[in-house]
């Protein structure tokens, strides 16, 4: 779905130059939209290459899940349906602090393996469980402590304070979490899906 809103913007955005008859003002954008990008690319990749390295260490010297043990008071509140030790969880944890260090990317594989790990345990296989659509409001509202990539992002547009978004981050993702978990419960609760609530 994505790629095609993608391609529509794309070909909206090329008629209207091809029309108005700004072709070389076109071209101009291609070119410097291309070496932006392959400068962003260097930019992120050091950092996003140092976190991803340092949840690979976390991952085998099983700091990981001592820190999927810490978090496991809230989940088994936040996923009442998900059996104690199951491994939906650990993969659950690991894409929570990824999301807080502000690595979306890194967060990613982590997701992916967690919503594998809790398709198993679906009944309806051909609809997504209670645990699943909680796991999708946390992933996608995700509390963000440190936005890793917004402050390289900064700093790669020589920003004078690029650390200065830290609490506005943390403030609206923390208010977008909440929201979410806050109308995932609600509507949990009207079809009588959980026994009990946060």
């Amino acid at each position: 779905m994505m790629n095609k809103i993608w391609a529509f913007f794309l070909v909206v955005g090329i008629t209207t130059f091809l029309f108005t008859g700004r072709v070389e003002q076109l071209n101009k954008e291609i070119l410097d939209s291309s070496s932006k990008a392959i400068e962003l690319l260097f930019q992120l990749f050091p950092i996003i290459a140092l976190w991803l390295g340092i949840m690979n260490i976390a991952v085998a010297s099983g700091l990981l899940d001592k820190m999927a043990h810490k978090l496991s008071f809230i989940l088994k509140r936040l996923f009442p349906e998900i059996p104690k030790g199951h491994p939906s969880l650990k993969y659950i944890s690991s894409n929570i602090i990824a999301n807080m260090l502000g690595l979306g990317s890194a967060a990613t594989p982590f997701g992916l393996k967690a919503m594998e790990e809790l398709q198993k345990i679906n009944s309806k296989k051909d609809t997504a469980s209670r645990s699943m659509i909680t796991f999708l409001v946390l992933n996608t509202s995700g509390v963000t402590i440190i936005p890793t990539t917004i402050i390289s992002m900064r700093m790669m547009y020589h920003s004078v304070n690029p650390t200065e978004i830290l609490l506005p981050c943390l403030l609206a993702t923390g208010m977008a979490t909440l929201g979410g978990l806050i109308i995932d419960r609600i509507v949990a609760k009207k079809r009588g899906k959980y026994d009990h609530f946060i």
